[in-house]
């Protein structure tokens, strides 16, 4: 079955609006200025270009968790900071999971790339110890699956996510958490039945490190 008409046969997802709705709505709540987020981000100089590593869990829900068992998960993370507010962001993951439905559970290789907007709140707490600053954000992309170690063809997939997380400051270290639900189209992996529509939710963290110490309020 094509993937076209996998996505065919599902065209309203309620956990999926919902999400997005959530994450649409975060983002506009963090682009509405405020006399408090501008007088602290006033001094900011926003990164154009960001990288980051980050690592993680992904944790299979609904039907999923019948097909895959929780996995390790490593991203690489690229975003471009249009404004302070807003930022475009790729992430390329690996999860490496395995096959709970087929006989001695097969290693598998969960692949995601997509590409989404971020909303970025102004930095709460500044120019004090510790400060955090959160974000929403909503994206699109692609889900593979592949055997690690078996001779069968990987499996292609749209997905979509809704994203909201913060990055908490502590002197030069910077701790990102993020939290995305994504909803993909998932097909058989041992190419029996029909496709359907899966949901699962990757846990990341990454750090890093900033050039300047910030300077304290006495």
């Amino acid at each position: 079955m094509s993937l076209p008409s996998a996505v065919s046969n599902h065209r309203y997802s309620p956990r999926l609006a919902r999400t997005a709705l959530i994450a649409v709505a975060a983002i506009g709540s963090l682009l509405v200025p405020s006399h408090t987020a501008v007088a602290q981000t006033a001094a900011e100089q926003p990164r154009t270009w960001e990288l980051r590593v980050a690592s993680g869990e992904l944790v299979p829900a609904g039907t999923l968790r019948n097909s895959l068992r929780d996995a390790q998960v490593t991203a690489v993370q690229v975003s471009y900071a249009i404004r302070p507010s807003l930022a475009v962001t790729g992430t390329f993951g690996w999860a490496r999971s395995r096959d709970i439905a087929s006989v001695d559970s097969p290693k598998l290789d969960v692949f995601t790339s997509d590409i989404g907007i971020e909303g970025r709140a102004g930095q709460w707490f500044a120019n004090h110890a510790v400060t955090f600053a959160p974000f929403a954000g909503i994206g699109a992309g692609a889900r593979s699956y592949n055997y690690r170690s078996l001779d069968v063809n990987a499996t292609h997939n749209v997905a979509g996510y809704g994203t909201v997380g913060g990055e908490l400051g502590v002197g030069r270290v910077g701790l990102r958490l993020e939290v995305r639900d994504y909803t993909s189209g998932f097909k058989p992996l041992a190419e029996v039945g029909r496709a359907s529509v899966g949901n699962d939710v990757v846990i990341m963290a990454a750090l890093r490190f900033n050039q300047q110490r910030p300077a304290l309020n006495k």
